[in-house]
């Protein structure tokens, strides 16, 4: 390409860069000149066109530089630095016994860290590249077998991997391409010592990759910290913004009301398509469970305080449309990628803007239509004038009465609208976990 068809291409996409010696961004997979096998992978998933994160993210990956990488979720963020690593493990010496990995993935929670493995083994089988998944609330066997064994890519929770390093099952001495994603949410839950003790262990020549949804001044200071003269690349803004994508109705509601509003929605809606619900609480998850079940519904469950096999059963479940409406806490709103959610209802509105945006983002993901409706009340009011602004940007209506909660709510933007982090009411951020703690507490009862 020219300069002027660069120029124009990532104008046409919305697609931001900073660094020096920035390379093109490629118009076609072929172009990223990735093995066969990668290739073969992704014309059998059906992928027509690199997302704009992956068609600039892969040639600056691929160059071997750090990496600041900020775009929506769903738009392809994992495929950004998973196929560049293939192609980093294929050109470093093979492991011998006892070493750890090559490439590290750091995550927030179990089901990020489990879904980026699904995608590392999809593209990973053909290569002879190992990998595995290491995250708490699961038996340790398992997983030390594979370390033991040697696995070129390892993806983890922080809390488990200190776990395995201080127990010697694994080190990071060969690792030197290291991936932090969802950085926000990582700092967000309290996970910054954590991530400082690991990232301490790993040698200083290493590449760097840093993936954010959002751009607030403590993800800032932190990439600053560990990164070395990085491209940065933005897809769109970086200020926090909704998919375009999804249809945005917001109900200005009573706490009574609600109940009786999901049902008439469900009935509405409900076409054996994935229903994902999002509630505030554990207790209020698997009461409102409960009442959909008494009522008929098929509904399960999803949250911190559940067994991770029961966790995964339940996800399985609604992956397969066996059980096409699920309720969750914000365990599920980021890194839940479940193909066609054709609707989010979120029950209670979440306690930042940040969670809202993630939240709807469960749909309308990888180029799809998606609708999100929320149910608002006036003890929300204080999010109201954020919200309004995320609903413009998005070319959304505001209905009056939002509008008018948006009027007389103050001046709060609602925490994440102006880039402040803080705790939430989880269990993280104000103190911080000891070294081998997991991220989310584990105690498996059922709730039905």
């Amino acid at each position: 390409m020219s300069e002027q068809d660069v120029i124009l291409y990532r104008k046409r996409r919305d697609i931001t860069v900073e660094g020096y010696d920035i390379p093109k961004p490629v118009r076609f997979f072929e172009e990223a000149n990735f093995p066969d096998y990668c290739l073969q992978v992704m014309t059998k998933c059906g992928f027509v066109e690199p997302t704009p994160i992956q068609s600039q993210g892969w040639p600056m990956a691929l160059k071997g530089r750090d990496l600041i990488g900020i775009a929506e979720t769903g738009s392809g963020k994992t495929l950004a630095y998973l196929l560049p690593a293939l192609v980093h493990v294929k050109a470093q010496p093979r492991l011998a016994n006892g070493e750890g990995p090559i490439v590290l993935v750091l995550a927030p929670t179990r089901e990020l860290a489990v879904q980026i493995q699904e995608e590392a083994a999809k593209f990973g089988s053909n290569s002879n590249v190992r990998s595995t998944c290491i995250y708490g609330g699961a038996p340790k066997g398992p997983q030390i077998r594979d370390l033991k064994r040697g696995v070129e890519i390892v993806i983890a929770t922080p809390g488990r991997l200190i776990d395995m390093l201080e127990a010697c099952h694994t080190n990071l001495r060969r690792v030197t391409y290291l991936v932090l994603d969802e950085a926000d949410r990582m700092l967000d839950m309290g996970f910054e010592p954590q991530i400082r003790k690991i990232i301490s262990q790993i040698r200083p020549d290493r590449q760097t990759l840093y993936w954010s949804a959002t751009w607030p001044r403590e993800v800032e200071a932190l990439a600053r910290t560990f990164l070395c003269n990085p491209y940065k690349v933005i897809i769109g803004s970086p200020d926090l913004k909704a998919n375009q994508s999804i249809n945005q109705f917001v109900e200005v509601i009573s706490d009574h009301e609600k109940y009786p509003r999901l049902i008439k929605l469900l009935s509405e809606l409900m076409d054996g398509n994935r229903i994902l619900i999002f509630l505030e609480t554990k207790k209020g998850c698997d009461q409102i469970t409960r009442q959909l079940r008494t009522n008929g519904w098929p509904a399960l469950s999803i949250h911190g305080d559940k067994a991770q096999a029961e966790r995964d059963w339940v996800l399985a479940e609604f992956k397969s449309g066996k059980s096409p409406i699920m309720t969750a806490t914000d365990v599920a709103a980021r890194g839940l990628d479940v193909k066609d959610i054709k609707c989010v209802i979120n029950y209670d509105f979440p306690s930042s803007l940040e969670d809202y945006v993630h939240r709807i983002g469960r749909t309308g993901r990888a180029g799809a239509k998606g609708t999100a409706f929320t149910f608002f009340t006036s003890s929300n009011a204080r999010y109201a004038r954020g919200l309004v602004k995320i609903l413009q940007e998005a070319g959304q209506s505001v209905s009056s009465a939002l509008a008018a909660l948006a009027r007389s709510g103050g001046g709060a933007m609602g925490g994440g609208a102006t880039g402040n982090f803080r705790s939430r009411g989880r269990g993280f951020g104000n103190r911080q976990l000891r070294s081998g703690s997991n991220a989310i507490p584990v105690a498996g009862k059922k709730p039905w």
